[in-house]
């Protein structure tokens, strides 16, 4: 069986420190290696893989600010469409794009809907002829797309050590109003524990008017984007995770990360979130501020040992890969 897998090229794959789509293209493609399957990741020159890579981004071009990450996800299409009818299966990581040229792959296509980033996109999805689609949650499938299987996101137990705790929250993800940032803030000041904020600012002004005042290094500190070690280590210590978001999230990779640390995660249930959090095991589901304040003092009832059990069982990386070769060998028998 040789797959070609179409990652994203914002970020080197896996990612030094944000990049949540390649560091699951990452996750994919080493784990099929393992499973025998031949496999060549198409993703920025300078990504790590036991796969074959190849490409024509030399880097991400979120890191590069030359760089118009229309052009090369354009060129990075055509390349792997160049190549296509080499492979048994062509599996789609970089979001909308491909499904313009859906008629003209070469082999079958499946593409992961990994989000929607707004409606204006949705008609690519829905007008594409020739692919077949995965949703990484039940709760983000959209109307009008014929959907062949939900496959949960699934993440490297061994980058993410157990943690016993250590009396702080922390909350980690783009800091963008989507996120809830500041509702965390609120949360963890009124909760009177400490708050660490890691994430890659994407709104500036957000960051300047309902983040950065209340960052004093002491009740909130701001890391900034953290590679696997350092994340690891930030939320293996904390008390809770506080994923307090604003939208219904398609699935959440930092709340499975957190689970597998052994630290639960308090969480608005909305989205995916009924979807992951296993409430009362894994985490704690609120509906309000004043219920994630009254949560913080409720966490310490949730066994981190049986949190982390959890998490492993329902979302280890080799779950999600036996998931996929499941799904290709079904489409390419078909």
């Amino acid at each position: 069986m040789r797959i070609a897998l179409l990652g994203p090229v914002a970020w080197r794959t896996p990612p030094h420190a944000y990049g949540p789509w390649e560091r699951i293209a990452g996750l994919l493609a080493d784990g099929l290696v393992a499973r025998g399957l031949d496999v060549t990741l198409f993703a920025t020159l300078d990504s790590t893989t036991t796969a074959s890579l190849d490409g024509v981004c030399p880097h991400g071009y979120a890191e590069d600010p030359t760089m118009d990450g229309r052009v090369w996800e354009a060129l990075h299409v055509s390349h792997v469409l160049a190549r296509s009818a080499e492979f048994d299966l062509v599996h789609n990581h970089l979001d909308w794009l491909p499904l313009a040229f859906a008629a003209h792959w070469r082999a079958p296509l499946l593409t992961t809907v990994h989000g929607f980033s707004g409606a204006g996109i949705v008609p690519a999805y829905t007008r594409a002829t020739g692919s077949s689609f995965v949703s990484i949650s039940d709760s983000d499938r959209r109307s009008g797309i014929d959907y062949v299987a939900t496959v949960h996101h699934g993440v490297d137990a061994d980058e993410l050590p157990f943690g016993n705790g250590a009396g702080h929250l922390v909350v980690l993800g783009r800091i963008h109003p989507d996120k809830g940032i500041h509702t965390a803030i609120e949360t963890a000041l009124r909760a009177g524990l400490p708050l660490t904020i890691c994430g890659i600012v994407q709104d500036e002004r957000y960051f300047a008017e309902r983040v950065a005042p209340h960052i004093d290094g002491e009740r909130v500190v701001f890391l900034g984007p953290v590679g696997p070690k350092q994340r690891a280590e930030v939320l293996g210590t904390a008390t809770a995770l506080l994923h307090l978001i604003d939208f219904d999230e398609p699935f959440g990779l930092s709340v499975v990360e957190s689970m597998i640390c052994g630290t639960p995660v308090i969480a608005f249930g909305r989205g995916s979130m009924p979807d992951i959090v296993d409430d009362g095991v894994t985490g704690l589901l609120v509906e309000t501020v004043e219920q994630a304040v009254t949560a913080v003092g409720r966490v310490a009832e949730i066994d981190r040992a049986a949190c982390r059990a959890r998490a492993a069982a329902r979302f280890d990386v080799g779950r999600m890969v036996d998931d996929y070769v499941d799904l290709y060998t079904t489409l390419i028998d078909a």
